[in-house]
């Protein structure tokens, strides 16, 4: 069986050899981003695996044509791809999980990160002010913590605050049982109002789309803290730096920004940036932003590369399929 892996980077192709032994396959690794002119590089692959790059109805239809039946995206998330072209044309999708610690370990970081002031702090750091004016944070056991989404990334997440002794609150469409031994779930409304801290951790879905908005904002506490490591739709960007401007929003670690494809995961140095929303969220102090790595572990890696490369086998063996989505 042949799978061609597009935009493998340097640290997934590491683990290829091994995974071509224990899986016995052909593995075809590219460091392009699937496009129309390298199509044909996935001649012979009933399925393929790929990252986050956007993958468009003409795009799919080329796919189909050279004979691919099955996508397979190297991320939990999987809104750069058109579902509704692929049910069309008979494409099926998957995705992948991997270890949820990856992205909760640095959640928590983040958080800590935000509300201890480190931005502010390195930047003085470089100009050797070291003075604490303006440095005063805040300890995690006086806050009220807000989790939205309790899927396996969130509930590790709260598992880690336990520790902490923070108040923990939830919100998800569909309550674990879990989660209700750390955490209380409240309404939306009612954490929004009452959490110090929020962090977002859903998918990238239609009814998702720009929940944190100028109206959920106006229900936050002042001064609120906010935190995404999920996807950076979640967000209304201009809304968020509105508040930010105002004060409503005290303070934010952002993982993910919308936009983001073409600027993350490369070197910019010396260019013009072409994400202005960007420009402007770097240029506040209190708000740290870091480049979609919340996941980038070894561990976490190699459970995405694998992972792919076992739902791909599955699809073809018309087995049960745990990351197939359509």
């Amino acid at each position: 069986m042949k799978i061609t892996i597009y935009a493998c980077r340097a640290d997934e192709a590491a683990y290829l050899d091994e995974f071509r032994k224990k899986h016995n396959v052909d593995l075809v690794p590219t460091k392009e981003l699937p496009s129309m002119e390298n199509v044909d590089l996935a001649k012979g692959s009933e399925c393929i695996s790929v990252l986050t790059a956007p993958i468009h109805e003409e795009l799919l239809k080329a796919y189909y044509d050279v004979g691919v039946r099955y996508i397979s995206t190297r991320s939990i998330g999987y809104d750069h791809i058109d579902l509704n072209a692929a049910k069309k044309l008979g494409i099926h999708i998957g995705n992948v999980s991997y270890s949820p610690n990856s992205v909760a370990d640095y959640t928590v970081m983040m958080m800590l990160m935000a509300i201890r002031k480190v931005k502010y702090v390195l930047s003085r750091n470089t100009v050797q002010d070291y003075s604490l004016r303006g440095t005063k944070g805040l300890e995690m056991h006086n806050l009220t913590v807000g989790v939205i989404g309790t899927g396996r990334i969130g509930r590790t997440v709260l598992q880690n605050l336990t520790g902490f002794g923070c108040r923990l609150l939830a919100y998800d469409l569909y309550p674990n049982d879990s989660v209700r031994e750390i955490a209380e779930y409240v309404p939306l409304e009612e954490l929004l109002h009452q959490s110090d801290l929020i962090t977002l951790h859903m998918p990238a879905t239609k009814e998702n789309f720009h929940m944190i908005n100028r109206d959920t904002i106006s229900q936050m506490k002042d001064g609120v803290i906010l935190v995404n490591t999920a996807r950076g739709s979640l967000i209304h960007t201009e809304d968020f730096m509105d508040a930010v401007e105002s004060g409503k929003i005290g303070a934010a670690a952002l993982d993910v920004i919308e936009n983001e494809t073409g600027l993350y995961y490369k070197n910019h140095k010396g260019k013009v940036l072409q994400n202005r929303a960007f420009s402007v969220l770097q240029s506040y102090p209190n708000v740290l932003l870091t480049p979609h790595i919340a996941f980038h572990t070894d561990q976490a890696v190699k459970d995405m590369v694998e992972n792919s490369i076992k739902s791909c086998i599955l699809f073809s063996k018309k087995a049960q399929n745990q990351w197939q989505i359509i």
